[in-house]
């Protein structure tokens, strides 16, 4: 008899644990992670503007198994192979295990990196497979092929800034901020005149879609609540159409820097004039080096690293060579940001 009840308890348990498994649903199994089989590991491409249009190619790649039926998110996206995709661009997320490029959106890219029209450029491409926010994504190995891109002017994407400051317009292309890096990451900076201004994002110059915050976190949400900026003043605003999430920070601008009257020590306020967007200052400085900094920090600071005023984030010193009167402009409505550095 007691056989008897230790085998019954043995196959109960048995079946519960059976129960058990079959309650949590599948397993997933991941296996060998995608792999891209074309374009083949370093072709070589030579974009000219004639073919802009045309396809570069079509980047295909092996799918990932998870030992059940699912569907898959693949994310190919792009990066100069010397960045080791610190600054990834993505092509496209989809389900298939293909997509066709266009020339134009390599060359946009590599433009917008700062490579220069008929400069071979080594690439880089990976696929990132995700089946659910809870999993890890898995990642290909890269890819690396060389592209020559041509000399354009660079269309950047925007994002309309409609709100109360401009009379809910989102056809103002004046009140709009920009896909720096063509990466799907939008930043700008915008004057709010009043306390408490009201906005929201348009992916156009329409309503149709349109993005706030419900819960003023962070996070945006289509058809949203308005956005509030509590205190006038000119704000960066930043915005990732990836992770639907923005954040903005006031800002007042100085110079500073061993050329100015107060050296390393502290910044020289700038004034903002808000009919052109520009920050200035008129001052003497000596021989030295200057940098602009945000709100007397240097958490938001922009220097100039190839000396070609064209401004970026914790860049290089900016030289002045001597002595005099100068009148410095700091010009943050434009894609690229810039200044002017002229003697009086």
């Amino acid at each position: 008899m007691t056989k008897n009840i230790v085998y019954l308890t043995f196959l109960l348990f048995a079946l519960f644990s059976a129960c058990q498994d079959e309650a949590f649903g599948p397993v997933i199994q991941v296996g060998s992670p995608p792999t891209i089989t074309s374009p083949a590991a370093g072709s070589n491409f030579v974009i000219t503007e004639d073919k802009a249009l045309q396809d570069f190619g079509t980047f295909t790649w092996t799918p990932v198994e998870y030992g059940f039926q699912a569907a898959v998110s693949y994310n190919l996206e792009v990066d100069l192979a010397s960045n080791n995709f610190s600054d990834p661009v993505s092509l496209g997320i989809m389900n298939a295990t293909s997509l066709d490029v266009i020339n134009d959106k390599i060359n946009s890219v590599l433009l917008a990196k700062g490579i220069g029209g008929g400069t071979q450029t080594a690439m880089a491409a990976r696929v990132t497979a995700t089946v659910n926010p809870d999993v890890a994504p898995v990642v290909s190995e890269p890819l690396n092929f060389n592209v020559t891109p041509y000399e354009a002017e660079i269309v950047y994407a925007v994002l309309h800034v409609p709100g109360g400051y401009q009379g809910w317009n989102p056809a103002d292309d004046a009140t709009v901020i920009y896909d720096q890096k063509s990466n799907g990451k939008f930043e700008g900076f915008i004057n709010f005149p009043d306390d408490n201004t009201e906005f929201k994002f348009t992916n156009g110059p329409s309503w149709d879609v349109n993005y706030g915050d419900n819960g003023a976190d962070g996070t945006l949400d289509k058809d949203g609540a308005n956005i509030i900026a509590p205190v006038a003043g000119v704000y960066r605003l930043k915005v990732d159409l990836n992770a639907l999430t923005y954040s903005i920070l006031r800002t007042d601008w100085g110079l500073i820097g061993s050329a100015t009257p107060a050296g390393w020590d502290s910044d020289q306020n700038m004034t903002f004039d808000p009919a052109t967007g520009i920050w200035s200052i008129t001052l003497d400085l000596v021989a030295g080096d200057i940098k602009f900094r945000a709100n007397d920090d240097w958490g938001v600071n922009l220097g100039d690293d190839n000396a070609n005023k064209k401004l970026s984030y914790d860049g290089a010193n900016i030289v002045i060579g001597e002595a005099g009167n100068y009148t410095i402009e700091l010009i943050l409505n434009v894609p690229v940001y810039t200044y002017t550095v002229t003697k009086n």
